[in-house]
């Protein structure tokens, strides 16, 4: 078990497929022990999404729930893009695409909490880089968010 009293936010890394040079994010998870009392299978990714970008319409293999803290923006769920606002809550499920974009002016604060530290996923959409534009979707990727934390 683990208290967390302070998040603190960091650029994102580079990705020509996935540029927010204006956001921040804070991963959170509970640092796993030799004991093996932690909590294992949650994640938590805190952002702060600027003005004008976005989380490019995505699908992945692990189950998600995004929390909207402050701000209001559009969500790309369900095959449209519906507005939501602070207090919405959009549960997906594997597999199904959604994705998110700042279109109010304003940084919009959200989170979301991801079933397990391990995520496959595959973008449908970019948010390209300057200079990458033409550039193809990359391939389906794997992140671990435990090996991210522990190399940052």
């Amino acid at each position: 078990m683990s208290i967390v009293t302070r998040i603190d936010y960091v650029p994102f890394p580079p990705d020509p497929h996935n540029y927010k040079p204006n956001s921040r994010h804070s991963l959170v998870l509970d640092p796993a022990r030799a004991d093996g009392v932690y909590v294992q299978n949650l994640v938590l990714n805190f952002e702060h999404l600027a003005a004008g970008e976005i989380i490019p319409v995505h699908t992945h293999t692990n189950e998600e729930v995004l929390i909207i803290d402050e701000g209001k923006a559009e969500a790309f769920y369900d095959g449209e893009w519906q507005p939501v606002g602070p207090g919405s809550v959009i549960l997906v499920p594997p597999g199904v695409a959604h994705g998110f974009r700042n279109t109010s002016g304003e940084v919009i604060k959200l989170h979301a909490v991801f079933a397990g530290h391990v995520v496959g996923g595959q973008l449908l959409e970019r948010s390209p880089a300057p200079g990458t534009e033409d550039e193809p979707l990359p391939p389906p990727y794997l992140l671990d968010f435990r090996a991210l934390v522990q190399e940052g």
